[in-house]
């Protein structure tokens, strides 16, 4: 997939973005990145509302292979084949898409400022301050009377 077929793909859809991202591109609208247009094909944001829609078009998550072993991305789900030929059911899929990486920045987002909150709130422990070791008197050596 080229830059110019991504453009034409998601003139229904409204203008996108296209970022030089890995072997392929990011597509993105509203600076948030909804797709992923890769040598193995062109992969949607989802979450738990649309991942059924994929399963039912018998699409899969991305996923790739390491030296060691595979990784499945569950949060990018492969476009079904017969989308690219209707572009205006494919801009309901990627508004879909947007929507869900939408989420996924507001989670994100809060998660971060939650835990900034936290550190931000931890109560300072100060050390209390010492108190000075009570002075001895000094004893003067009493002289022994000799008797």
């Amino acid at each position: 997939m080229d830059r110019d077929f991504l453009i034409d793909l998601f003139a229904d859809f409204g203008p996108v973005t296209i970022r030089r991202m890995f072997s392929g591109y990011g597509i993105s609208a509203d600076g948030i990145t909804f797709a992923l247009a890769l040598r193995s094909g062109l992969y949607f944001r989802a979450d738990e509302t649309t991942i059924p829609l994929f399963e039912v078009e018998g699409s899969r998550p991305f996923s790739y292979q390491t030296r060691t072993k595979a990784v499945t991305v569950n949060s990018y789900w492969e476009l079904p084949a017969r989308l690219f030929d209707d572009s205006e059911e494919l801009g309901d899929w990627a508004r879909a898409a947007l929507a869900s990486a939408r989420l996924a920045a507001l989670r994100k987002r809060s998660k971060t400022r939650k835990a900034k909150k936290a550190v931000a709130k931890k109560p300072v422990t100060r050390k209390k301050p010492k108190k000075p070791a009570a002075k001895k008197k000094k004893t003067v050596p009493r002289k022994r009377s000799s008797s």
